[in-house]
């Protein structure tokens, strides 16, 4: 039996990816979360053989979660379900250690077979992203502007684009406000940005926020 965490921070999608796994022989939900703090504790405490985990959550974003997983958990593998185009989120959440990467627009076809993919081991990723990584992950391309950023920075610059104020993205990561500030000029510094209108922008023309 297959044992698997699903952590969403919409109720609507995760009964839908319930109902996927259950239908399915040898599967089973051993547990679920709704937001990054309630994904951990239920890892921790559920049968899990592997985690389908969401990108963008309240409390914890998906990167620190899955980051997190790898620290106190190596061997579990995290499958992430997001509904950024993969070309947007992929290559980062690998290089952070995901097992693989299925968009939520493919899941009803694809799920099953990533999730008996990665719990043999394997990596799952689509076929377009396959090809990208073979140029990509470890080659040195010319990359957009955002991929130059480390992991904390860009999950501060959607934050900002989301409309939260240095103060909220500081209690929401459980930093201070000169952290978060110091964080927003490396990025305006790397983008070659003046202020959080043009990050809010870039942002959405990219297709990172909403």
């Amino acid at each position: 039996m297959i044992n698997v965490v699903v952590v969403d921070d919409h109720a609507v999608v995760r009964e839908g990816l319930k109902r996927i796994i259950s239908e399915n022989p040898g599967m089973a939900v051993s547990g679920e979360a709704g937001d990054g703090y309630e994904a951990l504790k239920v890892v921790k405490s559920s049968p899990c053989d592997v985690v389908l985990l969401d990108i963008t959550m309240p409390n914890k974003n998906g990167l620190d979660v899955l980051k997190q997983i790898r620290a106190e958990s190596p061997r579990l593998p995290v499958l992430i379900l997001s509904m950024h185009a993969e070309d947007q989120y992929a290559i980062r959440v690998l290089r952070a250690g995901a097992a693989g990467y299925l968009t939520k627009e493919s899941a009803p076809a694809k799920l099953v077979q990533a999730i008996r993919k990665v719990v043999r081991g394997g990596k799952y990723v689509s076929p377009t992203l396959a090809e990208k990584l073979v140029f990509d992950l470890d080659a040195d391309p010319d990359k957009v502007p955002h991929e130059t950023l480390s992991d904390r920075e860009f999950q501060v610059l959607c934050m900002i684009a989301s409309g939260k104020t240095v103060g909220d993205i500081a209690e929401e990561l459980a930093l201070s406000v000169k952290t978060i500030s110091t964080y927003r000029v490396r990025i305006l510094e790397k983008l070659q940005m003046k202020n959080n209108a043009e990050i809010t922008r870039y942002a959405i023309k990219q297709g990172l926020v909403d």
